[in-house]
């Protein structure tokens, strides 16, 4: 594996990490105190800007008006987007736009991608990916209540999700819904376009998320389908292929995630060293970074990073030159690891700026709040972890 950065990506990564420090990081304090949608005309302004740069949806295709880069140049651009929870969205790239686009590229027919695909990728509407059920595990997606039962040329569908994100505002959601309850249960669910504005689509609200309910893409909704009909047309890819398709936008989805926190992690670090430096503890102005315990969690925390960084690179390495599948298990580790790498580079950033991390003064306790749920969606870790070591113990049967 080269870990040579050409130099047309080290030009663009530095650009992108320019816009983030500059026009961004100063937009924070207003992001963590305002509504997400009464930021909308400035944000849109941002993203003209980077439009304008010729850096906009780094990883959507060309044709469609992206940068077209591939997955490990994506990787580094996620990963110094992820310094602010802005980044992704301000360029073009946020989930689970991304996703969404992955999935009408390689399966949308043509007209879908004229309706969907192309307004998608230039920023003129969002979607929502609407899979989660409350009743059922989601680390179990082959349980699903939600039906789409043909009527004519029609999908009559009828269920209840939730976390749909960033459903609010959303043009279209892709619902997996059950379309063949006789077949295997790895074939019995279908992906399917439902428009936001069709009778029967119920957006519920906007759950209370660590007692934040947001707005707009900074939001999670829980959705009625009640008796929502959809044309058979809207179908994306074969029928019943619903949980083969989620199966492969998560693989990729995963390497941008971790890169992601990655990006987190490098924010909240700097924010972690800056403050033991400078906060004074004693009278002879001694500080924070003078104890013993500060230099241990500084030390533990750059190697985890790095640890971090270099699994998620290589699982991305081994995706684009081998496949998903050969890359299942550095997929499932990458996916527990970061997230718990992330969740404890940022506990020791906020335990070290002590009350002040509590506050909304810094970035820490946004952090903290959002991105406990890593360690949640996409499969837990618990479901991560038994499925890696089932897979790397078969190997030792007969042994």
């Amino acid at each position: 594996m080269d870990f040579t950065v050409h130099e047309k990506m080290q030009a663009v990564i530095g650009m992108m990490a320019e816009f983030i420090e500059k026009e961004l990081i100063p937009l924070e304090p207003e992001f963590l105190t305002k509504d997400f949608k009464a930021m909308l005309p400035e944000l849109a302004e941002k993203r003209r800007m980077v439009k304008q740069m010729e850096l906009w949806a780094p990883n959507h295709p060309k044709e469609f008006g992206g940068m077209g880069l591939d997955l490990m140049d994506h990787a580094l651009v996620s990963e110094v987007l992820g310094r602010s929870p802005l980044g992704h969205y301000i360029f073009g790239c946020q989930a689970p736009d991304a996703g969404n686009i992955e999935i009408l590229h390689k399966y949308g027919t043509e007209k879908q991608q004229k309706k969907y695909l192309k307004p998608l990728v230039d920023g003129d509407i969002r979607s929502c990916f609407s899979m989660t059920e409350v009743e059922l595990p989601g680390s179990n997606p082959v349980m699903m209540d939600t039906t789409a039962a043909k009527d004519g040329n029609d999908y009559v569908i009828n269920g209840q999700k939730w976390y749909s994100s960033s459903a609010d505002g959303s043009a279209f959601a892709i619902v997996m819904a059950v379309t063949n309850p006789e077949a295997a249960p790895h074939l019995r669910a279908s992906m399917i376009i439902v428009p936001t504005d069709t009778p029967g689509f119920n957006l519920v609200r906007n759950i209370s998320v660590m007692g934040h309910a947001g707005s707009d893409y900074f939001s999670h909704g829980e959705i009625l389908y009640q008796s929502c009909r959809v044309p058979q047309e809207n179908l994306l890819g074969p029928e019943g292929f619903g949980f083969v398709i989620a199966q492969e936008r998560l693989g990729p989805g995963r390497i941008h995630h971790c890169m992601r926190w990655i990006g987190i992690c490098h924010r909240v670090f700097d924010l972690m060293c800056a403050r033991a430096s400078q906060r004074i503890i004693s009278p002879d102005r001694k500080t924070l970074s003078t104890q013993q315990i500060i230099q241990s969690w500084i030390a533990e925390s750059a190697a985890d990073i790095q640890a971090a960084r270099l699994m998620t690179l290589h699982a991305a390495w081994k995706i684009e030159n081998l496949g998903v599948k050969e890359a299942r298990e550095d997929i499932a580790l990458i996916k527990f690891f970061v997230a718990n790498v992330m969740q404890n580079v940022i506990d020791r950033a906020l335990q070290v700026h002590g009350g002040l991390g509590m506050t909304d003064d810094t970035i820490i306790s946004f952090f903290y709040r959002h991105e406990r749920a890593a360690r949640i969606y996409d499969g837990p870790d618990e479901v991560h972890k038994m499925s890696v070591a089932r897979r790397i113990l078969k190997g030792y049967s007969g042994r």
